[in-house]
């Protein structure tokens, strides 16, 4: 009997590891290249969000990106691409220290002296904390729905009776799944990440770290390219609801949608604080998790595809460059 529930727990483990991807940093390379189209001159690495803190769950056969087959596209017509795995649930400063280190990674592993940096929600301040501590490692931010000034839908939400300790739960549970599912060991910070998510601490934030990208006000544009020569772009939808099939991503959102109390928004976001850069859009038919062609790719009928925004822009990239 003893031995029967060693070689369960056994194929357990085994499954469980399968199912599981322990490194921090994703490498996606093609077997095959149909174009160069995407090629730019340095390495591409994503950094995603707050809450669902993966780069990918599963097998490289089998599984689901954060970056739902934007990355592999991107691979195939020529790009050199990497995705970040970050604090599901902390500071920005934490999470940039985290990506730091896999940004060394890449340029260890690819020979190149800079990388393209694009960030999702928190990613925007995320990769914002790289070019204020290492701008001799980044040819390009770019901020996809860029929480550069933070967002007041916790903020709000928290206003509402016994909505303020189901978000601290519910974040920190959610971090330590996130741990789980990727085999990481990352501290889960809630009150950090909120923090790092409210507008006035990101005052503080930009104060300290910010640059000439983020825009004064909301009528405002940043500079693309700021003086230590790093080129900085943005672009994000304005829609909450977008595809009844997908229940759980338009709950989210629409209510999500309410917190921000008639601003324009993604349904997490409001559209003054994803302005940084050079804006391409901000009026996209996608919501906050449509930008990343989530949830599956399941988007509204009248949505651009997100990955072709993508592949686009590693163009964009390489036109100028990077």
């Amino acid at each position: 009997m003893k031995m029967k529930k060693t070689i369960g727990l056994s194929l357990f483990t085994l499954v469980f590891s399968s199912l599981t991807h322990a490194s921090a940093l994703q490498s996606y390379k093609s077997n095959f290249v149909v174009s160069n189209y995407a090629k730019t001159q340095y390495p591409i690495v994503f950094v995603h969000g707050f809450g669902l803190g993966f780069n990918r769950i599963g097998t490289d056969r089998v599984g689901l990106d954060y970056w739902y087959q934007i990355p592999q596209d991107l691979s195939r017509n020529g790009a050199r691409v990497f995705s970040a795995e970050l604090s599901a649930v902390g500071s920005n400063e934490i999470r940039g220290e985290q990506l730091l280190q896999q940004i060394d990674e890449v340029l260890a592993l690819t020979g190149k002296s800079k990388v393209n940096l694009i960030g999702h929600s928190q990613g925007g301040p995320t990769i914002q904390y790289i070019e204020a501590i290492a701008p001799q490692k980044a040819a390009s931010l770019t901020a996809i729905a860029g929480a550069m000034k933070g967002t007041p839908v916790f903020v709000n939400a928290a206003k509402t009776p016994l909505i303020e300790p189901f978000i601290h739960a519910f974040g920190t549970v959610l971090g330590y799944a996130m741990n789980l599912v990727t085999a990481n060991r990352y501290s889960v910070e809630i009150q950090d990440a909120l923090d790092a998510m409210n507008p006035e601490h990101m005052l503080a934030f930009n104060a300290k770290y910010g640059s000439n990208a983020i825009p004064k006000d909301c009528q405002s544009q940043g500079q693309k390219r700021t003086s230590n020569g790093i080129y900085h772009y943005s672009w994000m939808g304005n829609r909450q609801a977008t595809n009844p099939l997908d229940v759980i991503e338009s709950t989210v959102v629409s209510l999500g949608g309410t917190f921000l109390k008639g601003e324009a928004n993604d349904g997490a976001l409001p559209l003054c604080s994803g302005r940084y850069g050079q804006i391409i859009r901000q009026d996209y038919h996608h919501n906050h998790f449509d930008e990343v062609n989530q949830f599956f790719g399941i988007l509204s009928p009248f949505a651009q595809d997100p990955i072709g925004l993508y592949r686009q822009h590693a163009n964009r990239l390489k036109l100028q460059g990077l």
